[in-house]
């Protein structure tokens, strides 16, 4: 059976759930100085099967370490990792590479995470050697043939030979997806995909990546730093500051009715030409943002929060630390989603509202 030929299943099961997740790295300086940089500090979500999650936030917020985390391409310091009844965070050697045909993973630069030296087919042929997917050469060059068509590398017969400096920054991309569709992954954690393509191969890439979660109920944990991208696939957003999550909930009330003033900061130059090449923010807050390896204390936003001065700089928000709390109730993300989802909040003064 060719992948095209699959039917999308209810999205009901939940394919990845994140439980506190840290991870800190030792920093450098001199022993006097010496600590740890809490790139992650305590995020949760789940994803559901058929689900697109956005994190969202600026360069360095810890939004792709979260996603190799997940991967195990980065070792977490604690928490759980759950996917198939499996805990990935304490996984090791084989137990491991079998969980791995579940997630797959695609990059940022199309070019950087191809081989240069190996052909298309070669590329997409490679995960299933590795995994031992396939009776015989026969039945994996079907499968390979099978991916670059679901991937509208066509025709898939002639493609297949050619090698990445030969396609343009789109189809490179398109045979990264190839490359990862080709076990038919559980998940997919795609981390920046469009950052570097230009706005009609971006387009493409988007379609095709949404195409392929209706068709075959593909889950993606998708990064970016441009909240209008992540409004335009996702079915929920997570807005991720200094290592943890300060805002999450369905797209639309996400984007239309925004919580939290980071978020609130994101949506003001979303698109916008205040934005950097990396995803910084360009004179949309004041000052930079604080170092992983000095979180400030209370809210870690409160030294660049627009809503801490305008309330006098409240004690509150220097010296206790805020937790998601439920901002308003919402309807399902989608049709076929199993619960209702929440639209949360980490700011002391982003109250609920009754529905």
């Amino acid at each position: 059976m060719s992948i095209e030929s699959e039917q999308r299943a209810p999205a009901r099961a939940k394919v990845l759930e994140v439980r506190d997740l840290v991870v800190r790295f030792a920093a450098r300086g001199s022993w006097r100085h010496r600590g740890a940089v809490k790139a992650v500090d305590g995020v949760s979500f789940d994803i559901e099967q058929g689900e697109i999650l956005a994190l969202v936030g600026e360069s360095g917020c810890g939004k792709s370490t979260i996603a190799l985390a997940v991967m195990r391409l980065l070792e977490p310091t604690s928490g759980r990792i759950i996917s198939g009844g499996e805990n990935l965070a304490t996984l090791r050697g084989r137990a491991l590479r079998r969980a791995r045909r579940r997630i797959q993973m695609i990059f940022q630069d199309p070019f950087g995470s191809l081989n240069s030296r190996q052909t298309v087919f070669d590329t997409v042929a490679e995960p299933l050697i590795i995994h031992k997917m396939g009776a015989t050469s026969d039945e994996r060059r079907t499968m390979v043939m099978d991916a670059l068509d679901l991937a509208h590398l066509r025709p898939p017969q002639r493609l297949a030979q050619s090698y990445p400096h030969e396609l343009s920054g789109g189809q490179r991309q398109r045979v990264a997806i190839a490359s990862a569709m080709v076990m038919r992954p559980e998940l997919v954690i795609a981390d920046e995909p469009v950052s570097m393509l230009d706005v009609s191969a971006r387009a493409g890439i988007l379609r095709l990546m949404m195409d392929l979660r209706d068709r075959l109920g593909t889950s993606y944990l998708f990064i970016t730093h441009d909240l209008a991208v992540a409004w335009v696939v996702a079915d929920r957003i997570a807005v991720v500051y200094l290592g943890r999550i300060v805002e999450i909930g369905p797209a639309t009330s996400l984007v239309e009715q925004p919580a939290h003033p980071y978020t609130k900061a994101l949506l003001s130059v979303s698109g916008g030409d205040d934005v950097g090449p990396d995803g910084e923010l360009i004179e949309a807050l004041p000052g930079e943002t604080p170092s992983a390896a000095n979180v400030p204390e209370g809210c870690r936003f409160h030294p660049r929060c627009p809503r801490y001065v305008e309330l006098g700089m409240p004690e509150q928000c220097r010296s206790v630390d805020p937790h998601l709390h439920v901002i308003r109730r919402a309807s399902a993300p989608r049709p076929d989603s199993a619960v209702l989802s929440s639209h949360e909040a980490a700011c002391h003064f982003a109250s609920e509202e009754s529905q």
